[in-house]
């Protein structure tokens, strides 16, 4: 079993999280809240921070109306970021230890951010990329949020007219994905124009695959890059463009969500912050950091984060004082007059202090904050970083991470190890023994999904890619072949089986078998249905290790009853006339009355 306790918090002060609320201001001094979250937008990409290539006026607005952190860590890589900035507290601790097949799951004993401020009266939305769980209780609806539209995964195949899901029911997107959600987030504002409310806006862009609309590339297409990469990595360009392409995109939305705010004379009383998951998801400028996303240097930890609440939070306020994901749930409830008390310690703190104190009066000690991915773990102080092999750099004196100065500063060094140490054996042992089984068959929710990400190939059947969270199952070749989904059933009965396959004229005709329990079921492959791939059409360069996507069609297989408790449920062929069975996108399953 993963170590679930909190003791060990490395330098940071703890704040305790309830299952209520203590205490909160009248509804009349709260605040609305609105958090918009990047996907592999690096530091670099804004023209706040430097850069020329391209202009972000928007989210630039947001420093110079509020307040910017000069340094503001996160996680290397999605996941585990989303769950530090909903729970306040580091990701091994709710048992997110990766990206896809179930390791991007938050535990479901952990409290989220949306869990407190529902609690306090808010109306909660969440409109994007959730990437910590899909199957109900782990749905963001389950999670604290009354409204989610967009995706669970960590990637998404197609962002033009994509499927996505509104509070667990199947839907088609409209148009450009993050132009959707930002459309559904809009709206969400309105409904809730007359009491507090918390938009969490996740998009997921300038995540790959890099598609993005004519009307924001035509700028970059052919642009010749006057702020390049480190010259110590090598810049794939046409990369870069598209990625900057759009996060002008990113921008423009976001000038719609602040025009919307001005519109219903909310934004004098919403605090708004922009924040991006890693570090960019490529090599580009990125004011001369070393790493970028996947790496636990600088360069791939460090964040934006951009503050404002008009009459609270000064104007063009810089913030020295070393941060991270951890430190937004007590922020913003402190922010919002919701005192948290008992319950799970968290490992951020509140840095109301130096966002609305005034500057000279601030008392802020000294603390770590730890990074961690795959095993590789730094530490960060005020001035100082310790990097995974156990170098130490000055970042003040050098922000570059050139001169290892582990020799020169040895009681430093020797400290920042000892944390390290301290962190690894706490939060990581039992980590990657992840033993958990997708639930199936909550009244709440009935309809579950298990999508290929979620199963496991046994046998010739491969996945369509090299990354699991957009695949689908494919070289289902043999009777010995199987795909198999270790569940757990919640509320035993009946359920109907739906499976999402294309199949070419040629291989129509095998019979398959779904089993589970003592219980089976199958279902002939009477229909073809080939689609063609989508998305290498709106790709502006190629996929690397990702899926393309094809329209599945849904396959009755019938009717199988399940008891509830732990069980693998699994899908094999009974006859193959033809070359293949059929490729496999995803197992549905729908409780009955």
């Amino acid at each position: 079993m993963r170590n679930r306790h909190a003791s060990l918090l490395v330098g940071c002060v703890t704040v305790a999280l309830t299952s209520g609320v203590a205490r909160m201001a009248p509804a009349a001094e709260r605040p609305n809240v609105v958090v918009v979250l990047a996907d592999d937008q690096g530091w670099g990409d804004f023209s706040v921070n430097g850069n020329t290539n391209l202009a972000t006026p928007h989210i630039d607005s947001l420093a110079a109306a509020g307040a910017s952190f000069e340094r503001f860590f996160v996680c290397p890589v999605c996941a585990p970021t989303r769950a530090e900035f909903l729970t306040g507290r580091y990701h091994p601790r709710g048992g997110v230890r990766g990206v896809s097949t179930g390791g991007e799951r938050l535990d479901l004993d952990e409290q989220t951010i949306a869990d407190v401020f529902k609690a306090a009266g808010y109306a909660t939305g969440a409109f994007g990329k959730w990437h910590n769980g899909t199957q109900y209780p782990y749905h963001p609806n389950a999670r604290g949020f009354d409204e989610f539209y967009g995706f669970t995964s960590g990637h998404w195949g197609t962002y033009f007219d994509p499927p996505l899901d509104h509070n667990g029911t199947p839907v088609q997107g409209k148009g450009y994905i993050t132009d959707d959600l930002t459309d559904h987030a809009i709206r969400f504002i309105e409904q809730n124009r007359d009491r507090p409310f918390f938009c969490y806006v996740p998009y997921n862009t300038p995540h790959s695959p890099m598609q993005v609309p004519d009307r924001f590339y035509r700028k970059f297409a052919d642009l010749e890059l006057t702020m390049r990469a480190d010259s110590r990595v090598s810049e794939d360009v046409a990369h870069t463009r598209a990625a900057l392409a759009m996060c002008e995109n990113i921008d423009w939305n976001v000038g719609r969500i602040l025009q919307k705010l001005d519109q219903l004379k909310l934004a004098d009383n919403t605090i708004v912050i922009y924040f991006s998951d890693n570090g960019p998801n490529g090599w580009r400028w990125n004011g001369g950091m070393k790493g970028r996303k996947g790496s636990t240097d600088e360069g791939g930890v460090r964040s934006s984060l951009f503050i404002r609440w008009p009459g609270h939070i000064a104007a063009g306020r810089r913030i020295p004082q070393i941060a991270g994901a951890i430190d937004l749930l007590p922020t913003l409830t402190e922010l919002a007059g919701i005192r948290l008390a008992g319950g799970k310690p968290l490992d951020g703190v509140s840095l109301k202090s130096p966002l609305t104190d005034d500057a000279t009066a601030i008392d802020w000690p000294d603390r770590m904050i730890v990074s961690h991915w795959g095993g590789k773990i730094s530490v960060r102080t005020q001035q100082y970083r310790l990097d995974a092999t156990g170098r130490l750099f000055d970042m003040q004196a050098d922000p570059g991470q050139h001169r290892d100065i582990a020799a020169r500063q040895a009681d430093v060094a020797r400290r920042l190890t000892e944390a390290s140490d301290r962190w690894k054996n706490e939060l990581l042992p039992g980590l990657k023994h992840d033993d958990r089984p997708y639930p199936v068959g909550y009244r709440q929710f009935p309809l579950t999904q298990l999508p290929a990400r979620d199963g496991l190939p046994h046998g010739n059947v491969q996945r369509s890619a090299r990354a699991p969270n957009c695949s689908y199952f494919t070289n289902w070749t043999s009777t010995d072949d199987s795909i198999t989904w270790d569940v757990e059933v919640a509320t035993g009965g009946e359920y109907t089986a739906t499976l999402y396959y294309t199949c070419p004229q040629p291989d129509v005709g095998s019979t398959v078998e779904l089993s589970g329990g003592s219980d089976r079921i199958g279902a002939r492959v009477a229909e073809a249905h080939d689609p063609p791939l989508l998305g290498a059409a709106d790709d502006r360069v190629s996929r690397q290790g990702e899926s393309y996507v094809k329209d599945f069609r849904p396959l009755r297989l019938g009717v199988i009853t399940l008891k509830p408790g732990r069980d693998t449920l699994t899908l094999r062929a009974l006859n193959i006339p033809g070359g293949q069975v059929m490729e496999v996108r995803m197992l549905e399953l729908t409780l009955g009355e």
